[in-house]
């Protein structure tokens, strides 16, 4: 074995062992929600999400997969397949469209509607990393919204 190969390998376990892994993005608010499409058996919402990074280097999210509630009931589903490069220590935005079924919601109650004020949830998982190393951090948050309605 050459020497050289031999330095490769011992200063990659150097740089692997010196990486520690991202925290999981801290939750701000929810902004901009906006109603996509209304039917009764197809709708749509779109919001943003905005989110810190707590690390203090950048980060590729490279996935999200996560279930949406609305009162905590299940609202629908939400992927991003896009890779977002996020800055050390900043705010970002996570654009969100979710589809639903109005009448799935209806049947629940119309609570929702009287009172103007729902707790939206999300929960699920992101693929987070950074030069090619990417890892899988949860996400889960809920918080008070008033509808606009």
């Amino acid at each position: 074995m050459n020497k050289g190969f031999l330095f490769l390998i011992i200063g990659s376990l150097l740089m692997f062992g010196a990486c520690k892994a991202p925290q999981a993005f801290e939750y701000r608010e929810v902004k901009h929600v906006a109603l996509k499409h209304l039917g009764f058996s197809k709708s749509a919402v779109t919001l943003d999400l905005l989110y810190y990074n707590p690390n203090d280097y950048g980060v590729t999210l490279k996935k999200v997969d996560c279930e949406v509630f609305l009162n905590q009931s299940y609202l629908g589903k939400y992927v991003l397949d896009t890779a977002l490069h996020i800055e050390g220590k900043s705010v970002f935005v996570l654009p969100v469209s979710v589809e639903f079924n109005l009448g799935d919601i209806l049947k629940r109650g119309t609570s929702i509607l009287l009172n103007k004020e729902a707790i939206i949830g999300v929960k699920g998982i992101t693929r987070v990393g950074k030069v090619g190393i990417y890892r899988n951090i949860p996400i889960q948050y809920e918080t008070k919204f008033k509808l606009p309605i």
